[in-house]
Parts: structure tokens; C-alpha cells; sequence
């Protein structure tokens, strides 16, 4: 019965008067303020607009502040005599560009007149944007900071001071997390209490890790190696170290190919860092015939000698020992002993130095004395020669059939 009344309400004109059209566009007219004024979870829309325009002013002056204020701000710093500005500068840009933001959201949330759980919400995360901020800079500012500390680096190791910057780095995270973690009501101090009995824990199970660290806090100390030095471990790598870090050091082989070695294996190693060698050593042993005589051993000791003493690209004594000696007789030759240092550390450039030398000792030996260069020979002596009346037989094979056959129809 309801239904029918229903479908015969929809389907019968109703004749409306103008009174109550006034009153339904009065009604409808209240739902529209009613909706403005609760749009989104009890905020006016007007308020909700203004909050928008506010923070897209801040928007704006963003890309002012960016475009204008701190390319002056670097501009100016660039006249300055020290770099150190110019780098903490560069460094803290991105979080100056985020303060605009923050301040956006805070005189936005102004407007909104928030109040319960929102408004604490808000409360905290403008108050976790600006620590996040601060903590942000500070982080970032730290690596200008050690670049540019020369002075730090010659008491220390560079190394040392890379390190102590990277512990330095990760406090600041530290306390940032823990300053935005009180912010929301988290205690730190029970979590610290839970996380050192973690960290018992942990530390029963990663003794190799605290070993290696160890092992390279004692690298650094000892100041064993730096990155950049050719290192030599038997049995283990030889190459160039590119990183000394807490738990292992990358060594690049000459191959190119990458080795990560435990810090503690080489703590208790024996290194050779050719890197820090004040010289380099040319050691050789040359030998001429023995038909070479006395007049000309001399003479060949005297030129190789005086060339050593008369070229800048060698060290001279005392500084280094040199030595041009005649050394043994061997089994085919007569040896002479070079044994001097280059001044020069580089290898590439050794290696020129040292064919030099040796295009040299050529010219020595073969033109200035007259003689030649031994090679590993053997001397056979005979008796008697084949011919004599005691010289033995000769054993000629007998022919075979088809051979003599062979010989006759060749003749």
C-alpha cells in the first residue's frame, strides 16, 4: 500500500506554492553553508582555501629565495679568500630551501584553527620539520668541514679524520632521531636500556666485526697505509688501497679488479708499502766474454760508474749507496755487480730511466771497451780428429735390397 502511494506521489504533478519554494531554497542554501562550514573533518572550506593560498605563497617565495637571496648569498661568498664558506654554502642550500615550507605549513595551520587530536598533530610535525631541519644542516655541514681541515689533517691521519667525521655524522643522525622521537612522546631512555641488551646480544655474535674495527682504528694509529699507496701483502693482495673502512680496506689490483681485505688480516700482516719507498732500486748483474782483458774491465766499471754519478736522475752517496763492482766469474762470463737508486718514486718514469741506463751500458761495452756481452755457452774438446791412424772406425749401416736397387738405376 506504501508503494503505491509512493509511485502515484511520483507520478501525479504536486502543485508547489511560492512559499514553499522560498522555503526549500532556504533549506537547500543551509545545506550549502552547512557543507562550507564542516567541509573537510569540521574545517570551513573558506579556511581550508586560505590555508592553500598561504602555503602556496610560501611556494613562492621558495623559488625567490633560491632564484635571488642564496645565489647572492654564494655570489658573495665567492669573493671571499677562503673556500670554506663557499662549500658550507653549497652544503646547507637544501635545507635552507625547506624552510619556506615549514613556515607554509605553520601559518597555514594558523589559519585552520585546528583543535583535538589534529592540532596536536600538526603541533608535532612542525616541530619535526624544524628539528629535522636543523639536524639536516648539521649533517651536511660536516663534510665541508672535514674537507677543509687541513691543520686536523697533518696532526692526524687524512684517514683518521675521515673517520672521526663519519662517527661525527652518524651522532648528529643520532640525536635527530632521538630529538624527533621525543617530540612524539617516545621515551628514549627505555629504548636505549632495550637496545644495549640488543646490543650485548649482538655483540656476542659479531666479534669478527668489532675485531676488524679494531683492526682499523690500529691501520690508521700506526698509519700503516693511506688510501692512494701500492701495497704489498704475501699471499694475500698487491695493489693500490682506495678505502680504509670500519670493517675492511679496498685494494685495487693492477689488474683493476677490486679486493676487500678484513682489516684485522692486515693489522697482524706483514705490509710492504712501496709507496713509501725514497727511492728506487736498480740492482743488476751483467757479464762480458772472458776474452775481455784487464784494461777494459776497468774502463767498463769506470763509464757505468761515471755515468751514474754524472746523471740527475740518479741519487748519489751518501744518500744512497752505489756500487759498480766486478763481481765473480761465472761459468761463461765475468759478472759485474750495478747495484744504485733513482730519484724519482714513479714507476713509468723508472722504467724510462732504466732502459736509458741500460741502451747505455750497451754502448759501454760494445763501442767505449772494445768487447761484447757473454751468453751460456759450452766448449768441446776433441783429441784426436777422424783421419788420424788411432781415430775410430766409422760405422757405416748396412743397405737395404730396394735401396742398392735405388742406386743402381741411378748410376
Amino acid at each position: 500500500m506504501a508503494l503505491e502511494n509512493l509511485e502515484q506521489a511520483n507520478t501525479e504533478p504536486v502543485a508547489e506554492t511560492p512559499e514553499q519554494i522560498i522555503e526549500q531554497a532556504g533549506n537547500f542554501w543551509n545545506e550549502v553553508v552547512d557543507v562550507w562550514q564542516h567541509g573537510l573533518m569540521g574545517i570551513n572550506v573558506g579556511q581550508i582555501i586560505v590555508a592553500l593560498s598561504i602555503f602556496g605563497v610560501f611556494l613562492v617565495f621558495r623559488g625567490l629565495l633560491t632564484k635571488y637571496i642564496l645565489h647572492a648569498i654564494k655570489r658573495w661568498t665567492d669573493k671571499t679568500k677562503t673556500d670554506l664558506d663557499d662549500k658550507i654554502i653549497e652544503a646547507v642550500m637544501p635545507p635552507l630551501r625547506f624552510i619556506p615550507i615549514i613556515l607554509g605549513t605553520f601559518f597555514a595551520t594558523q589559519v585552520l584553527n585546528l583543535d583535538g587530536i589534529l592540532a596536536v598533530f600538526t603541533y608535532r610535525l612542525i616541530r619535526t620539520m624544524i628539528a629535522f631541519t636543523i639536524f639536516w644542516a648539521l649533517h651536511r655541514a660536516l663534510d665541508p668541514i672535514a674537507h677543509m681541515s687541513k691543520k686536523l689533517k697533518k696532526t692526524l691521519t687524512p684517514t683518521m679524520v675521515t673517520w672521526m667525521f663519519k662517527f661525527l655524522k652518524i651522532v648528529v643522525a643520532f640525536i635527530g632521531a632521538a630529538v624527533i622521537l621525543e617530540i612524539w612522546g617516545i621515551a628514549i631512555g627505555p629504548l636505549l636500556a632495550g637496545l644495549g641488551l640488543f646490543g650485548a646480544a649482538v655483540a656476542l655474535g659479531a666479534q669478527d666485526l668489532f675485531k676488524n674495527l679494531i683492526g682499523g682504528l690500529t691501520i690508521i694509529a700506526e698509519k700503516r697505509f693511506s688510501p692512494g699507496d701500492w701495497i704489498k701483502v704475501d699471499g694475500v693482495v698487491e695493489g693500490t688501497v682506495e678505502d680504509i673502512g670500519f670493517r675492511s680496506t679496498r685494494v685495487r689490483r693492477f689488474d683493476k679488479a677490486p679486493v676487500h681485505v678484513p682489516n684485522s688480516a692486515l693489522s697482524d700482516a706483514v705490509i710492504t708499502n712501496f709507496s713509501r719507498m725514497t727511492h728506487r732500486r736498480i740492482y743488476w748483474k751483467i757479464g762480458v766474454t772472458y776474452s775481455t782483458t784487464k784494461e777494459q774491465l776497468k774502463l767498463i766499471g769506470e763509464e757505468i760508474l761515471n755515468y751514474i754519478m754524472t746523471n740527475d736522475d740518479f741519487a748519489k752517496p751518501p744518500e744512497v749507496s752505489t756500487f759498480v763492482r766486478l763481481d765473480s766469474f761465472n761459468d761463461s762470463s765475468i759478472d759485474f755487480m750495478i747495484y744504485c737508486f733513482t730519484k724519482t718514486k714513479d714507476w713509468g718514469e723508472w722504467l724510462q730511466i732504466k732502459e736509458d741506463f741500460a741502451l747505455a751500458i750497451k754502448d759501454i761495452v760494445e763501442n767505449k771497451a772494445g768487447t761484447g756481452f757473454a751468453f751460456p755457452s759450452q766448449s768441446i774438446y776433441l783429441e784426436t780428429l777422424p783421419g788420424n791412424d788411432n781415430a775410430a772406425e766409422l760405422f757405416i749401416p748396412p743397405q737395404k735390397k730396394s735401396e742398392k736397387k735405388a742406386v743402381k738405376k741411378a748410376s
